[in-house]
């Protein structure tokens, strides 16, 4: 059903994401990016993100766009400008790609958020310790009622189902360390940011 959305909406996202551009400028700060590394853009939409992100990355940076729908892979098609963007169009569990990333960025990617196994792909595709910012709608305190009027017609018109939106990063949250959630938008947005997890080093054995 989302699917379906998105490919009717290709023409005119541009301009319905306008008042959402502050949440992403936030997000992609929050990925601390250095010159020179790779970011895996999960769920790209139209590629509003690769400006930003390769104002951060330099000119050695790139960029590993994923995006299932055709008509927004058109679109981010056309942002793309020399080989700093590698665009991958399938569904993030099924996606492929070379290499590992040193970041993630999910901007307004509920969907993709709610299904272990697209995370589990995106994580595996990721260095140890990566750093990983979320942004999406989220459902605000219950006394906020005109707040949640609101997350509720954005996310009938953007995502496949209501459930999970109390906690949007929950499954995200699982797999990171140093997981911080930040509530924006009178509660209705969340930023949230971790790192993946390094793993334990082998214990030496000591000699006798």
């Amino acid at each position: 059903m989302a699917l379906e959305q998105y490919r009717a909406r290709a023409r005119l996202y541009d301009h319905e994401l306008l008042p959402f551009e502050p949440l992403r400028r936030e997000a992609i700060a929050r990925l601390r990016l250095q010159a020179g590394e790779v970011v895996l853009d999960v769920g790209c939409g139209t590629g509003l993100s690769f400006a930003p992100l390769l104002e951060r990355l330099g000119p050695q940076g790139r960029i590993v766009a994923i995006e299932q729908c055709p008509e927004m892979m058109a679109r981010a098609r056309e942002r793309v400008l020399g080989d700093a963007v590698t665009l991958v169009q399938a569904p993030v569990e099924e996606a492929h790609w070379p290499g590992q990333a040193d970041a993630a960025l999910f901007h307004f990617t509920h969907d993709i958020l709610r299904r272990p196994t697209a995370l589990d792909n995106v994580l595996r595709h990721l260095k140890p310790g990566a750093r990983v910012v979320a942004t999406g709608l989220q459902w605000a305190p219950p006394w906020a009622w005109p707040v949640n009027l609101f997350v509720l017609g954005a996310a009938t018109y953007s995502v496949s189902s209501l459930d999970g939106l109390a906690q949007p990063w929950s499954e995200l949250a699982a797999r990171l360390q140093g997981f911080e959630v930040h509530p924006t938008w009178m509660g209705s947005v969340f930023v949230a940011s971790g790192v993946l997890p390094t793993p334990a080093e082998p214990q030496r054995r000591l000699r006798p």
